[in-house]
């Protein structure tokens, strides 16, 4: 028996694809009993070339900096103080944003501003910027992709995969 809420998300994802907006997805993760979570619209490659000069991320107004995502901007929040990178990120609500002016040298931006649509970024609304670890998939990555991965002892891993980049940022749970 199909509830309601299946069939409302099921017209909220028709909905989505018929304006041509992509799906809301989520990452999430427990770690030492506190949850990190991403919410985030799944952008699709659909043959298009998406990072470097004349990608598409290239000709948003924020560029370089993706909104990492598409739609609304991409929601991080943490119940937990956490360092990510080196830098102390306090349990919260931030919006996540990515340099990717060199697309094989990314830069994590973790913006204290929320709520917004994905091209405000602001950049004196900044936590700070980390450095995220870069690599090649197996295979090119049609749907953008985060996940969140708890790698014990209270350390976890923050990844982004999309068409053919992966980077990832360490943190720990404090």
């Amino acid at each position: 028996m199909r509830t309601a809420v299946q069939y409302g998300s099921v017209l909220v994802l028709v909905a989505e694809l018929a304006c041509g907006q992509s799906p809301s997805q989520q990452a999430s993760v427990t770690i030492g009993g506190k949850s990190i979570t991403i919410k985030y619209s799944a952008p699709s490659v659909r043959g298009r070339k998406i990072f470097g000069d004349g990608g598409v991320v290239s000709h948003d107004g924020t560029y370089p900096v993706w909104r990492a995502g598409a739609n609304r901007a991409t929601a991080f929040h943490t119940d937990a103080d956490l360092d990510v990178g080196g830098l102390n990120v306090p349990a919260g609500d931030y919006t996540l944003f990515v340099l990717v002016q060199d697309p094989d040298a990314w830069q994590l931006i973790i913006n204290k501003q929320t709520g917004q649509w994905g091209l405000n970024y602001k950049q004196d609304q900044d936590l700070g910027r980390v450095k995220m670890s870069m690599s090649k998939p197996s295979a090119p990555v049609e749907t953008l992709k985060y996940t969140l991965e708890d790698e014990g002892g209270n350390k976890g891993k923050l990844t982004i995969a999309w068409e053919n980049h992966v980077a990832s940022a360490p943190f720990t749970v404090k």
